[in-house]
């Protein structure tokens, strides 16, 4: 089997890919800047392969993916900004293509390349077309909005006080993917290079509105849950960014053929919303203190 090189393994999209190739018989190597983590730990005990790597180390790059087959490829501004997300990415491009990889797998974000806006979509935009021109075969999938980010944040804030807080009209529909199934997606993509090398594909596995997403919520944590709408205004005090990303939700919509994808790629196994939601530990969740923001 060839060995792929998955960035962000020890986070929640490339350890959920990390783990899918595992299963799936792949040689992994797991990249990140946190080598001896327990995230890490737990891929060496799966099988992986671990390699320290920095996105601004270009030799550390260079050395992670001599060797490697393919790349599955993650960056964010969260942590950084969109410029230094912008930056690295193009720098794991250049060294992918260094390294004469067979494919590259980027995730992106839905409709990141429609002009959005919203500045963590341009920059996701830009490290796109910088692949694309980059002459390595590539892929890219667009997952939407996350279902793992209902699970902290300022979304666990409010659902410990009884509220679903999320800045969206109650009956305005949005697309939804768990990090599990993206991971499952990016090792299909890595095990069927020739039908997808060349393709952007958005993916979801579900679509709820706020008020859907609240019912389910309170059937998953045994809670009454009610959605309240959080104004922009107030996520704008926290975050340009996010405000734009919500708003861009509520005007324009987060649309994804759920449909189409899970009657073309039924082995992804997709979950839905009520899936996610009754697989996670919410008497954990909801006695603990979070303070991470809602991202996509």
């Amino acid at each position: 089997m060839p060995t792929v090189a998955v960035t962000g393994a020890t986070g929640a999209q490339g350890g959920a890919t990390a783990r899918a190739l595992l299963a799936a018989g792949h040689r992994v190597r797991a990249l990140t800047r946190h080598s001896g983590s327990p995230a890490a730990h737990a891929l060496r005990g799966l099988g992986a392969e671990v390699r320290q790597a920095d996105f601004d180390d270009r030799a550390s790059l260079d050395a992670a993916l001599a060797g490697a087959d393919a790349l599955f490829a993650v960056t964010t501004p969260f942590g950084a900004d969109t410029a230094t997300e912008a930056r690295q990415g193009k720098a794991l491009v250049d060294a992918a293509a260094a390294a004469r990889l067979g494919h590259v797998v980027l995730t992106s974000a839905a409709h990141a390349d429609r002009g959005t806006g919203v500045p963590h979509y341009e920059s996701k935009c830009a490290v796109e077309e910088y692949l694309r021109a980059s002459g390595v075969p590539w892929t890219v999938i667009a997952p939407a909005a996350f279902m793992d980010n209902y699970a902290g944040g300022w979304t666990l804030d409010g659902l410990r006080e009884g509220t679903f807080a999320w800045p969206m009209p109650a009956d305005r529909p949005l697309t939804l993917i768990p990090a599990t199934d993206i991971g499952a997606f990016a090792a299909l993509t890595l095990q069927r290079r020739d039908e997808f090398a060349g393709r952007r594909i958005d993916i979801a596995s579900d679509e709820c509105t706020p008020r859907r997403i609240a019912e389910i919520l309170t059937a998953a944590t045994g809670r009454p849950i009610a959605h309240q709408e959080v104004p922009l205004h107030y996520v704008r005090t926290r975050s340009d960014d996010l405000a734009a990303m919500f708003e861009y939700f509520t005007t324009v919509g987060l649309d994804v053929d759920v449909a189409g994808l899970r009657r073309e790629y039924p082995e992804v196994g997709w979950h839905s919303f009520g899936d996610w939601a009754a697989r996670q530990d919410w008497t954990a969740l909801l006695s603990s203190t979070s303070t991470e923001g809602a991202r996509s």
